[in-house]
């Protein structure tokens, strides 16, 4: 029972052609997406690796920040150790002369701080800030406006604005 009708040998071997040309076409297209599955399995890989170089990199770079991060300063206060070392070195010699030299090296110290963002907080005659000082004693003060600052026990420090010990300060009542 073999079936001569050449209608259906010539629809069969159409049927065999189309799905033939269809499996090409899905290979084609399966290998296609594989080669872009590997072209980006490659692209996350090394996204990967830039991303962990970029973290290693900018975690040395905070640890270089920490280590260095007074070198400034420090390379500031070399001339008042140095003018310190020298006043020491200095025996005998005339109280006064000791006296004007620990002044002027007092005065590069507050001048190196002060290029640094250090600032003295609470003079005399400064209104009473309960931010930046601290009250210690309350005095009758007639020359002296209420919540005015009459004596400085200790001076207070700011360092870029913020508070790093209050003022110890007498107050006006």
């Amino acid at each position: 029972m073999e079936n001569t009708d050449p209608r259906t040998s010539d629809a069969t071997e159409s049927a065999d052609e189309a799905v033939a040309g269809e499996l090409e076409t899905l290979s084609r297209q399966l290998g296609e997406a594989e080669a872009k599955l590997a072209e980006m399995r490659e692209t996350v890989l090394r996204e990967r690796a830039e991303l962990d170089n970029q973290r290693k990199r900018l975690q040395r770079d905070v640890d270089q920040a920490r280590r260095f991060a007074n070198e400034k300063l420090l390379a500031d206060l070399l001339p008042v150790l140095d003018n310190l070392e020298r006043g020491l070195a200095v025996e005998g010699g005339d109280p006064g002369l000791l006296r004007n030299g620990v002044d002027l090296t007092m005065r590069e110290l507050l001048r190196v701080a002060e290029s640094n963002g250090l600032k003295v907080v609470g003079a005399t005659g400064d209104a009473f800030d309960p931010e930046r000082h601290q009250a210690m004693a309350m005095v009758d003060s007639p020359g002296h406006p209420a919540g005015q600052i009459v004596s400085v026990m200790q001076k207070g420090y700011v360092l870029n604005e913020r508070l790093l010990r209050p003022a110890l300060v007498s107050v006006s009542k």
